[in-house]
C-alpha cells in the first residue's frame, strides 16, 4: 500500500481526527472558562407532610418541565433533607426539603419568576409550604 491509499484509508477511519482532537479540548475549555458559569437559589421549606405528594406531584409533572424550557434554565432540585451530619446550624425545625434552582444568571432567573408560568405554577408549591418566612440563599456557581 502506498502512502497516499495509506492515509485516504486512515482518514476513512477518523485516524487524522485523533491529532486535533487535543486542540478542539483546549478550545472547548478556553470558552467554557470565559463564560459566565451561572447562579443557584436555595430555598430551605418546611413542607407540609400532609401535602408532601401533593407538592411533589406538581414539582415533577409541572414546575420542573416549565423551567427546563425557560431561556438560561440550568438545573432544577428538589431535595428532601434526611439528616444533618456535621456541623450546624442546622435547617431551622420543620425544614425537610432544599429546593435547588441554577440559571444561567440572575436576570436569566429574574426573567423567570417575572414569567406568567412561573406566576402560576409556584403558588402550587407555595401553598404546600407551612412557614413562608424560608432561608433563600443566592450563590454564584465558581
Amino acid at each position: 500500500m502506498n502512502r497516499r491509499n495509506l492515509l485516504q484509508y486512515l482518514g476513512l477511519l477518523g485516524v487524522g481526527q485523533i491529532a486535533a482532537f487535543p486542540a478542539a479540548t483546549a478550545s472547548a475549555a478556553a470558552v467554557e472558562s470565559s463564560v459566565q458559569k451561572g447562579i443557584v437559589l436555595y430555598c430551605d421549606l418546611a413542607i407540609d407532610p400532609a401535602r408532601e405528594q401533593e407538592m411533589l406531584d406538581h414539582y415533577h409533572n409541572d414546575f420542573k418541565p416549565a423551567a427546563e424550557k425557560f431561556p438560561g434554565y440550568i438545573d432544577l432540585k428538589m431535595v428532601k433533607i434526611r439528616k444533618v451530619m456535621q456541623g450546624g446550624p442546622a435547617p431551622e425545625n420543620g425544614v425537610n426539603y432544599r429546593f435547588q434552582l441554577a440559571f444561567q444568571s440572575e436576570e436569566a432567573r429574574q426573567k423567570w419568576i417575572s414569567s406568567p408560568i412561573h406566576k402560576r405554577l409556584w403558588p402550587t408549591i407555595d401553598r404546600t409550604v407551612l412557614n413562608r418566612n424560608y432561608l433563600v440563599l443566592l450563590t454564584d456557581i465558581m
